[in-house]
């Protein structure tokens, strides 16, 4: 089983079609055909299903595809550690983001890191925090910015806090409490809410803040992501509380919360031998 084999079997996989994986690679058809039907006869069982019109990967295809990454990954990986230690730091950075990051300047970030390092390729990848903190732990992602309620540690991981946040109240700009500066909770809780996933961190923290001070809200309209939530509030459905940053700057109005919910922003990476790119990329911080 070759490296280069892995690869032709995952851009099959990729664009289920031999043709484009084959363009992909920079190599002629019948060459890429030939490898991954090599590596089926040496496995026992095909890896693709094939007819004249598409290409799917069978059950052993879907069972092999993620070791196959993997594996290239470790190789690359392999590839990357050797470099450094003779000081020329290589390979790839995955850093995960939660979709309202505020506290780092990634582009900069990443800049920088070009700077220092052009050898280094970046990935960036968006998810929900405990989505990225497993990948972290699970040696998926390098790095990863987090945002969780206040007091919640990530686990299994090393942690930087990057900033303690606090959530603004965004309501309908008609709305009677758009003129006021200030508000309280209490003054939010009879209000129709958008708000992120039921369960998910980034409701947590709205969650907690309801709850502790004795209060019960209604979220009628949930969103995978700040800029939907601001929509609906635009659109005169709902209020929200979001970082401020993501607040909308038309048809809507921002307002301080007293007492209102605050999130701690993490950046986290894995606490056993972190790769050289992720270290090179924690070097560059301030």
């Amino acid at each position: 089983m070759e490296l280069q084999q892995l690869r032709y079997v995952l851009a099959v996989a990729e664009t289920r079609n031999f043709t484009r994986a084959a363009q992909q690679c920079f190599v002629v058809q019948s060459a890429l055909s030939h490898q991954v039907r090599k590596l089926e006869d040496e496995i026992g069982t095909p890896l693709f299903a094939r007819s004249s019109r598409r290409v799917e990967l069978t059950p052993a295809g879907e069972a092999f595809l993620p070791w196959a990454r993997s594996s290239l990954d470790a190789a690359e990986r392999a590839a990357a550690e050797a470099t450094a230690a003779v000081g020329v730091v290589s390979g790839t950075l995955t850093i995960g983001l939660i979709p309202t990051v505020t506290a780092l300047d990634i582009p900069a970030l990443v800049r920088r890191l070009h700077e220092a390092h052009p050898e280094v390729n970046v990935r960036l990848r968006v998810g929900a925090s405990d989505e990225l903190v497993a990948a972290v732990r699970e040696d998926e992602i390098d790095l990863a910015v987090l945002g969780l309620a206040q007091g919640i540690i990530p686990e299994g991981v090393e942690h930087r806090v990057l900033a303690e946040e606090a959530l603004v109240a965004v309501v309908p700009e008609e709305h009677l409490l758009a003129r006021r500066g200030t508000v309280d909770l209490a003054e939010l809780a009879e209000e129709p809410f958008a708000d992120f996933a039921t369960g998910s961190p980034g409701r947590a923290q709205t969650d907690r803040a309801f709850r502790a001070a004795g209060l019960v809200r209604r979220v009628p309209y949930e969103a995978s992501t700040a800029q939907l939530i601001g929509e609906l509030v635009c659109a005169g459905l709902a209020v929200a509380l979001l970082p401020a940053p993501f607040a909308p700057t038309h048809g809507a109005r921002t307002l301080t919360v007293r007492s209102g919910p605050h999130r701690t922003v993490h950046l986290v990476w894995n606490a056993f031998q972190p790769s050289s790119a992720a270290r090179a990329a924690l070097r560059l911080l301030p």
